[in-house]
C-alpha cells in the first residue's frame, strides 16, 4: 500500500502548514466574521493544508474510521490519525447537523478587504491515503425516487463503494460482474471566503462566497478567484475529492483526504465591472459559474456572467459576447446535488490570443 501522508509533520513545501484538529476545523458549518482565524498569512504566501474527508467519519457509517475502513482491508496504521481524532471529538454531535463537510480554516490574509478578490493558485494536490469512497445517501442524488437500490430491490439509507488507488493516476471501481477504472484528478470540492453576516451557514449550498461548488476544473495548475466578503477574507477549504464527473449525480464524488499546497494572493479591483461571483482560470480556459436552486436559472446566471466577463476582459459588447458564446462557449452542469445547483462555462483563452 502507498505511503500515508500523516498530519502534524510539516512537509516543508510552503511558507505555512495547517492541518485538521478539533481547534482548526468546523464540521457542517462555514466560518463567520466572528470566527477566530486559525492562521494569518501575507498576500502571495503559500500554505500546505492537510485536509480530511468526512467519508468514514459520518454517524451513518459508524463514526469509527478504523472499523469502517477495516472492513475493506485497510490496516489501522493506514487510517489517518487526524481523522480518528476528529471522529472521537465532540464536533458535529447534534441531532440534525447542518452539513457533512469538515472545513479547515479560516485563514486570515493580511490586507484583504471587502470588494477585493482572493486568488487561490493550486500548486499541488496529492492523495493522503490510497483509497476513497463514493456514497449516495439521504435520497439526495439526481434519481432519489429510484436509486440507489440494493439487489433485493430495497432502497438503502446509505449506498457506498470503496475504491483503492491502483496504477498511477487511476482508482479501481469494482462491481458484481467486473471492474472499471477511474482517472484521478484531485481537487477541493469546497473552497471559499467567509461570507458576510453572523449566521453559521450550512456547508452544503454554495454561494457568491464560493463554498461547496464542486467545480472539477480547479486541479493543480489552476486558479480560483473569490470575491472577498469580510476583512481578511477568511479562506477555508474542505470536501477533498480524488475524482468527479460533471453533475456528481449520486451525491458524492470519489472522496478522499488530500494534501493541498496553494498560494493565496489579494487582488485589488480593476476599473470596470467584473461579476462578483467566483470564477476559475486554467492554462486553457476561463471558467465562469452560475448557481441557483433551479438548474434553469443557474444556466441563465452562468450565461449572463460569461457575457459580462467577456465584455470586461475582451472589450466585446454584450451582444457580441452573446453570439460568440453560442458558437464557442462550453456550458456544463457542475453539480445537481448541493441544493443550490451549478452550471459552468469554459471559454477557450486561445480564441483571444491576439
Amino acid at each position: 500500500m502507498r505511503e500515508v501522508l500523516t498530519a502534524g509533520r510539516d512537509p516543508g513545501t510552503a511558507d505555512h502548514y495547517l492541518w485538521c484538529t478539533p481547534e482548526t476545523v468546523s464540521w457542517g458549518t462555514l466560518p463567520t466574521a466572528r470566527t477566530a482565524p486559525v492562521l494569518a498569512v501575507g498576500s502571495g504566501e503559500t500554505v500546505t493544508f492537510d485536509t480530511v474527508s468526512q467519508e468514514g467519519l459520518m454517524e451513518d457509517q459508524g463514526r469509527d474510521p478504523i472499523a469502517y475502513f477495516g472492513q475493506f482491508g485497510v490496516a489501522r496504521g493506514d487510517v489517518l490519525p487526524d481523522a480518528v481524532d476528529l471522529a472521537e471529538s465532540d464536533l458535529h454531535r447534534m441531532i440534525m447537523p447542518k452539513g457533512p463537510h469538515i472545513v479547515l480554516g479560516p485563514v486570515h490574509i493580511r490586507g484583504a478587504e471587502p470588494g477585493d478578490w482572493l486568488r487561490v493558485d493550486f500548486l499541488d494536490l496529492a492523495p493522503r491515503v490510497p483509497y476513497g469512497i463514493i456514497s449516495s445517501r439521504h435520497r439526495r442524488g439526481a434519481l432519489p425516487e429510484t436509486l440507489p437500490r440494493e439487489a433485493d430491490d430495497s432502497l438503502p439509507a446509505v449506498f457506498s463503494r470503496f475504491c483503492a488507488l491502483g496504477s498511477p493516476g487511476r482508482a479501481e471501481f469494482r462491481y458484481d460482474k467486473g471492474r472499471a477504472s477511474i482517472d484521478i484528478r484531485p481537487f477541493m470540492g469546497l473552497c471559499g471566503v467567509t461570507p458576510s453576516g453572523e449566521e453559521e451557514l450550512s456547508t452544503i449550498p454554495p454561494g457568491s462566497f464560493g463554498g461547496n461548488m464542486d467545480l472539477r476544473e480547479i486541479v493543480a495548475g489552476s486558479a480560483l478567484f473569490l470575491p472577498v466578503q469580510i476583512a481578511g477574507a477568511g479562506f477555508f477549504l474542505g470536501d477533498p475529492h480524488f475524482a468527479q464527473g460533471n453533475g456528481e449525480i449520486a451525491l458524492t464524488a470519489l472522496e478522499g483526504s488530500l494534501r493541498v499546497t496553494a498560494r493565496l494572493s489579494v487582488l485589488k479591483p480593476l476599473p470596470g465591472q467584473l461579476p462578483a461571483t467566483p470564477f476559475a482560470e486554467t492554462d486553457e480556459h476561463w471558467i465562469l459559474l452560475g448557481m441557483d436552486e433551479s438548474l434553469d436559472i443557474a444556466m441563465r446566471e452562468c450565461a449572463r456572467t460569461a457575457v459580462d466577463f467577456l465584455a470586461f476582459r475582451t472589450g466585446m459588447t454584450p451582444s457580441e459576447a452573446y453570439l460568440y458564446l453560442s458558437a464557442a462557449g462550453d456550458f456544463s452542469v457542475t453539480q445537481v446535488v448541493d441544493i443550490v445547483k451549478g452550471v459552468h462555462c469554459a471559454i477557450r483563452k486561445r480564441d483571444f490570443a491576439g
